[in-house]
């Protein structure tokens, strides 16, 4: 049996969002799309040798990290004025084209931040208190039909797009490896929330 294709809704975009440079609703479809079409290509061959999902059985904070740069890749590709940071986890995740040497950076201000989260609501952790353009994309995944072989594809449930400053979050307590935190605060996830491009939260059948 084939893995199921998902494709984005057109009536839950937002049509009177926020969109910076230069950004459309149809570049966040096609990342949208893009990570549909490849999780459906690797699932199917996993499928086809009696293997696993992709979705079983990689860990979720490898998952976030994993969509986050397939997004990232998409819209780079495919936005008319921002791509890739060339610079090794440097930040944003998407520069505007030109602006610094090589569209290279580690810590620039001009461009998006993407991140994911299994989370409802876009509340996600970062590495640091910034301003900063972050999109937040939500996605939900079934590890829960029996059998295995009937769940739902990957779907992506809400976008949110907002600028937010270093004053929107709050800092968290430092975990075990040391690793300090940083989460947007009750009101600074409200103004992320405000910028919503897309909301589905019914799961596709």
């Amino acid at each position: 049996m084939p893995a199921k294709r998902n494709r984005p809704k057109r009536d839950c975009f937002n049509q009177h969002a926020t969109l910076p440079f230069q950004l459309r609703l149809e570049d966040f479809e096609i990342a949208m799309q893009d990570v549909y079409d490849l999780f459906h290509d690797v699932n199917s061959g996993l499928l086809e040798k009696g293997l696993e999902r992709l979705d079983d059985f990689v860990r979720p904070a490898i998952m976030s990290g994993f969509l986050s740069d397939l997004l990232t890749a998409s819209i780079g590709k495919h936005s008319r004025a921002l791509t890739q940071n060339n610079y090794f986890n440097g930040h944003p995740d998407l520069l505007v084209k030109g602006v610094y040497p090589n569209d290279s950076i580690k810590a620039g201000t001009e461009g998006v931040e993407i991140k994911t989260t299994r989370k409802s609501g876009g509340a996600v952790d970062t590495h640091g208190a910034r301003n900063q353009w972050m999109a937040v994309f939500v996605y939900n995944i079934d590890n829960e039909t029996e059998p295995a072989r009937e769940r739902k594809p990957l779907s992506f449930t809400e976008i949110y797009l907002g600028q937010v400053t270093i004053e929107d979050f709050r800092r968290n307590p430092r975990g075990e490896l040391g690793t300090r935190t940083a989460t947007l605060h009750r009101e600074g996830i409200l103004k992320l929330r405000s910028n919503w491009i897309y909301k589905d939260l019914v799961m596709p059948s």
